[in-house]
């Protein structure tokens, strides 16, 4: 159960419903869930950030599989059952193995493809360290060029807000659905 009530259809601001309008008949095609759910409370916020994820999500010049890679690795960094929940069978979709959703899912570090260990190591020294090497940064800079280094790093900072708004809310799985990623030493992981 969320820590906060979630907007309802009935009980709608105007400016509420205007977002809402636009979210079912865009591109999305759906009404506001997880972290747009919450952002509802303040509709200039939920219909700038459904802007921006509209921008990373449906007009990226990454791949698909290695756009879902970057969501499900800042998922299991954050530990976000939701945000997993929400694009495991996407990353499927789009291509990426099960060898890889499965290494993800365990905090493991090493991938086979030279791409995804690119983008895992410049991600993690993001998160982790704050910053990221020459060397790191270098290697994903001459592969991807200066516009997708630069929506790659916005990508990670995007799907980390999503994922520290659902955790701090306690927006979790659906009702009746298991919580995906397990537990890892170290981590606070909740259901």
């Amino acid at each position: 159960m969320p820590r906060i009530p979630l907007v309802s259809e009935a009980s709608m601001t105007d400016a509420q419903r205007r977002v809402y309008e636009a979210m079912m008949n865009g591109p999305r095609r759906s009404p506001p869930v997880g972290p747009l759910a919450a952002a509802m409370h303040r509709p200039d916020l939920a219909e700038a950030w459904s802007a921006f994820g509209l921008v990373l999500r449906f007009n990226s010049s990454l791949p698909p599989r290695l756009r879902e890679f970057v969501i499900l690795l800042v998922g299991r960094f954050w530990d976000c059952q939701f945000e997993w929940f929400s694009h495991e069978g996407e990353a499927r979709k789009a291509g990426l193995s099960a060898h890889t959703i499965e290494t993800l899912r365990q905090g493991s570090a090493t991938f086979a493809p030279a791409d995804e260990q690119a983008i895992h190591d410049y991600a993690m020294e993001l998160l982790r360290h704050h910053h990221a090497s020459d060397a790191t940064y270098q290697t994903v800079l001459a592969t991807y060029g200066t516009a997708g280094i630069v929506e790659l790093t916005a990508l990670i900072g995007y799907y980390s807000m999503v994922a520290l708004t659902l955790n701090a809310h306690e927006i979790g799985v659906p009702d009746g659905a298991q919580p995906p990623l397990p537990a890892l030493p170290g981590h606070g992981l909740k259901g």
